[in-house]
């Protein structure tokens, strides 16, 4: 396996670690603020230094050059391909979102400490392929939440019950998988733990309540931080679609669209602002399950898109309502509060990202959406309306809960409202991500389309068949090694396999 120029992986793991402890024992919150945001930049710095070194070497993957798992196991520990290579940068980015953002106001009910803690757990877990090691790193980051839980005095029983059901299935998955051998004919009961624990971590219905449990008893910026990566979707490519039967991956799809729908039409009924992003992020992250397990590049592909563009949409979107409850506490939606005067930064950032989850067109999530579409409805041709449908309620529900806390009538403060710098260079920043990428979508459509065929190989290695609907991917034109090779653009092979497909 190629090696990368420096060790930016285990950098990138151990910075925010050691930022954990140097926190955790630093008594003025407002040098803990200023410690967090040192050690969240230098974080996001090694992990674009990680992405960036893997296209220079030019191949899908590639460990660290000093691999400490490698000297002490011989076997390497993290590991950087293009399926997480832009993830790894994204998360990092959520948390110097979430540190930076956060108000002088909230410093004590704040953990900096848990913050990092998490985020190196939340990096380690992207940077691993090695199974049980992602069942290690999953397992260890329910803590966090559930300390915090603890720490402010909340309920813990849900979301505690939940994530034990969730570890212990994991584990005894992957125990019968071992032992049973990780081949695509696993039977039925040995896949059934591995793909319920799946379930739990995504929040698929009716296994969803304790994600709503959490974002009503956590601080927004730890929820965030725990859900919008979307770990689960990580877990469920890494450990289930290279040994899950057909039969298997046709369930998580049905009811990963069905999560979409209801999801979508809880959200428009929603009297709260936080349940009402809880039900909005199920919706999106239920659709991005569903493009994992259309089973075609062009619908993985659509899904990793999806991915991306949910994440730095709905992280936008929490921070903007996290930003509102700081300054005027959680808001109803039954009434209007007119808060565009006040805050009208804030109204802008909440009409950018709220659009941009939904796929408005100018956004990356625009581009995704369509690629996702049209590759998934090739195997499930209800998909399409389906899609469609949740969308269109995604859409409604935003636009009336911005109708609700930014119009209707006007208020007037004695106190100014706005926003601290490092807010509002955060949020402007990531605008400008969310409609790059809808400017100029195509560099993230090669990476994504290019990890959704090495996933397809890898698949097809480890299961040692040929299932029908993947032995098209090895009629490759004889040129797709060349263009792999050079980095050139695969966008007109999407097209060319679209259409083999449909004949």
């Amino acid at each position: 396996m190629s090696e990368l120029h420096f060790p930016w992986l285990e950098l990138a793991i151990l910075l925010p670690l050691v930022g954990s402890f140097v926190t955790m024992l630093t008594k003025a919150s407002r040098h803990c603020r200023s410690l967090a945001i040192v050690f969240a930049v230098s974080s996001l710095l090694a992990c674009v230094g990680a992405w960036l070194d893997l296209g220079l070497i030019h191949q899908f993957q590639a460990v660290d050059r000093y691999d400490l798992g490698q000297m002490l196991t011989g076997r390497s520990f993290f590991v950087i391909d293009e399926l997480s290579g832009p993830l790894l940068p994204l998360a990092a980015f959520m948390v110097l979102l979430i540190v930076a953002t956060t108000q002088s106001t909230k410093t004590k009910r704040f953990s900096y400490s848990s913050t990092l803690l998490s985020a190196a757990i939340l990096l380690a877990t992207l940077s691993c392929k090695h199974s049980w090691g992602i069942v290690f790193f999953l397992a260890a980051g329910v803590l966090p939440p559930l300390m915090e839980l603890r720490r402010r005095g909340k309920p813990t029983f849900v979301f505690a019950s939940h994530m034990v059901l969730f570890v212990v299935l994991l584990v005894v998955g992957m125990m019968l998988v071992d032992f049973y051998g990780s081949t695509s004919k696993v039977s039925f009961w040995v896949m059934l733990p591995l793909l319920a624990a799946v379930l739990i971590r995504c929040g698929i219905a009716p296994v969803h309540c304790w994600m709503t449990d959490l974002f009503e008893h956590a601080s927004l910026g730890g929820a965030l931080l725990f859900v919008c990566p979307m770990i689960g979707e990580y877990a469920a490519i890494r450990l289930v679609l290279p040994i899950a039967p057909d039969w298997a991956l046709r369930w998580l799809g049905i009811l990963s669209l069905i999560t979409t729908v209801y999801a979508a039409g809880m959200a428009l009924i929603q009297l709260e602002t936080r349940r009402f992003f809880c039900y909005l992020f199920l919706s999106h992250t239920s659709l991005v399950l569903v493009g994992l397990e259309s089973l075609t590049p062009l619908g993985l592909a659509g899904g990793l898109c999806v991915w991306l563009s949910s994440s730095l949409s709905l992280v936008g979107l929490g921070l903007t309502l996290r930003a509102i409850e700081a300054r005027d506490g959680r808001l109803a939606l039954d009434v209007y509060h007119g808060l565009y005067d006040r805050v009208p930064h804030l109204a802008v950032m909440f009409l950018v990202t709220a659009l941009a989850s939904v796929g408005f067109p100018g956004t990356f999530g625009f581009v995704g959406t369509e690629i996702l579409i049209d590759g998934a409805i090739q195997r499930f041709p209800h998909i399409g309306v389906a899609v469609v449908i949740a969308l269109a309620l995604n859409g409604i529900g935003v636009i009336k809960v911005y109708m609700r806390i930014f119009t209707g009538r006007r208020v007037t403060a004695g106190i100014s409202l706005k926003g601290h710098w490092s807010e509002r260079v955060g949020l402007i920043a990531l605008a400008l991500l969310i409609i790059g990428g809808g400017i100029f979508p195509q560099p993230g459509i090669e990476s994504r389309y290019h990890a959704a065929r090495e996933i397809f190989k890898e698949m097809q290695s480890k299961s040692g068949v040929e299932m029908d609907h993947l032995h098209h991917t090895e009629k490759e034109d004889p040129h797709d090694h060349e263009h792999s090779e050079e980095h050139k653009s695969e966008w007109p092979h999407i097209e060319t396999y679209s259409d083999e497909d449909k004949e």
